[in-house]
């Protein structure tokens, strides 16, 4: 093996990954589901198509009915052909596991797992028949049952075990995600047989002494939450069994994402017992060996989830994001305001073109109409500017995250926003446009020094002010970017221009020097 292997390390008590001996800020985006169970598929639409974009990382799956289509028999060709072409292209990965469950349900299980109902049992309601999601049967295979954890933990841990070999000198899988958005839809919970019997025994002593809880019950200590608390005693218990084989072969950082729940919505309208905020302590409790926890986030509440799940030292890994123009302020807030280790819209590889016909649920979700999304920027290309600008910001965006020099700012329905500086205060205006499709305003401020700044960001404009305890004048506004981590001027702005300082549609970066009178 050379040099180390990636691994997450502490700063300022707070979680960071290292990769080839480096802090390592994933520009990533993700693939759709099925994009990487096709070589020829990767070839022909996603290389070349992601290849502007400026990404550092490919967030995409590896699917256990790939690896292991007949039990015992395994084969690596689909993964080995992507690592090579992600080194080619000069890319990390972060590997999404797809084995027992994926979105609550159990699609990505191989054959001989989908045909056999009594080894491998299921999920089933309080009716005692199959999950039944918006009109769709769901195959969900049942937590409970040790057998099939154990089949999974087996063929993750041969597919670590083969990373490790063919891996550990080029150190190009940097992170794996263990499943994917896990829970039950479709049920508050398990309703097996076995699902019940666990039930009615009660909660383990081991989860009532770690979060001090008193009572013997479900219900005496979850309340309205027993039925999720249950699952997700029994999802963490399961994903532990198979993290640990994985790391046992290959300790990569492993974590799980989520799929967040929506007020006022039930548990099993969302996947019951996945690692929510409020279930997150029974997660940390059975599953030691997951190392943080990953919000997916379509939700229009982006700001206040991010703040949440970095609550408690947990650190922001963002592996889903939404795939609009919405996704460069997002990338610029998660960066500035909590040294994001990661950022990925969702099918990135569609992001640099027009989709012809945007799913209406989706519309809604972003209250624009049609047209509005038709004619705005397109959306592959504002991520790609944002990208841009910070790729070249090397050791200066990471010093500054270190140092706790960065901040972050995102309209989430306010006129703007004061941001107190070591050399002056900073107004950041939000320019809002509703229903235009153009992104939200959104930014992040680089501290270099104390009488220096950088902002990147988009739809807003900066006024510099006094902090009240003496005069504060803008010596130099310039425009530009850094390159290998050297700033590159562009127009020095001043005259009238200095008095409208704006990020537009696209993103824009500028430095500004202060002075005090």
């Amino acid at each position: 093996m050379t040099g180390t292997m990636p691994h997450l390390t502490m700063w300022n008590g707070r979680q960071y990954l290292v990769a080839d001996g480096k802090p390592l800020f994933l520009r990533a985006g993700e693939l759709h589901n099925s994009s990487a169970s096709s070589l020829k598929y990767m070839e022909e639409h996603v290389w070349a198509a992601v290849r502007p974009l400026h990404l550092n990382a490919l967030v995409l799956p590896v699917y256990w009915e790939c690896v292991e289509p007949e039990e015992g028999r395994f084969d690596f060709d689909l993964v080995d052909g992507i690592l090579a072409r992600a080194r080619e292209e000069g890319l990390k990965l972060v590997l999404l596991w797809f084995g027992l469950w994926k979105n609550g349900n159990s699609d990505y299980v191989p054959g001989w797992v989908k045909r056999d109902g009594r080894r491998f049992t299921r999920v089933l309601t309080s009716g005692g028949t199959q999950l039944n999601v918006y009109g769709h049967l769901y195959m969900t295979i049942s937590p409970l049952c040790q057998e099939a954890v154990e089949a999974d933990a087996r063929c993750f841990a041969r597919l670590m075990a083969h990373l490790a070999q063919v891996d550990s000198d080029a150190h190009t899988v940097v992170a794996v995600q263990v499943e994917n958005e896990i829970g039950v839809l479709g049920s508050d919970r398990d309703y097996s047989p076995a699902a019940s019997e666990a039930y009615a025994e009660g909660v383990p002593a081991a989860l009532r002494e770690g979060l001090g809880r008193s009572g013997t019950t479900w219900e005496e200590c979850f309340g309205d939450e027993a039925a999720e608390s249950f699952m997700a005693w029994h999802y963490a218990r399961a994903v532990q069994r198979i993290a640990s084989a994985g790391k046992a072969a290959w300790p990569l950082p492993m974590y799980c994402n989520a799929w967040l729940k929506q007020v006022p919505r039930l548990a099993g309208e969302y996947p019951s017992g996945g690692p929510q905020l409020h279930l997150q302590k029974i997660w940390r409790l059975a599953a030691p060996d997951i190392d943080f926890y990953a919000p997916d986030i379509y939700l229009s509440a982006y700001r206040d989830t991010c703040d949440r799940y970095c609550e408690a030292g947990n650190p922001l890994f963002i592996p889903e994001a939404r795939q609009t123009a919405d996704a460069a302020p997002y990338y610029f807030y998660a960066l500035g305001a909590h040294g994001a280790m990661c950022f990925s819209p969702f099918g990135v590889e569609d992001m640099m073109r027009r989709v012809d016909k945007p799913d209406p649920g989706m519309l809604r979700l972003l209250d624009i109409s049609e047209e509005a999304f038709r004619t705005g920027p397109l959306a592959g290309a504002v991520l790609a500017q944002a990208y841009a600008l910070t790729e070249g910001m090397g050791e200066v965006l990471t010093r500054a995250i270190q140092e706790g020099r960065t901040h972050g700012f995102l309209d989430q329905g306010e006129s703007g926003i004061n941001l107190l500086l070591r050399g002056c205060m900073l107004r950041v205006d939000y320019d809002k446009k509703p229903g235009s499709g153009e992104p939200l305003a959104g930014g992040m401020v680089v501290e270099l020094s104390g009488d220096e700044f950088v902002v990147a960001g988009t739809n807003c404009q900066l006024h510099v002010t006094s902090t009240g305890d003496g005069g504060v004048e803008v010596e130099r506004y310039e425009e530009g970017c850094f390159r290998d981590g050297v700033w590159q001027r562009g127009r020095i702005l001043n005259g009238d221009e200095r008095h409208s300082i704006r990020c537009g549609t696209d993103p824009r970066m500028f430095r500004i020097r202060v002075f005090r009178l």
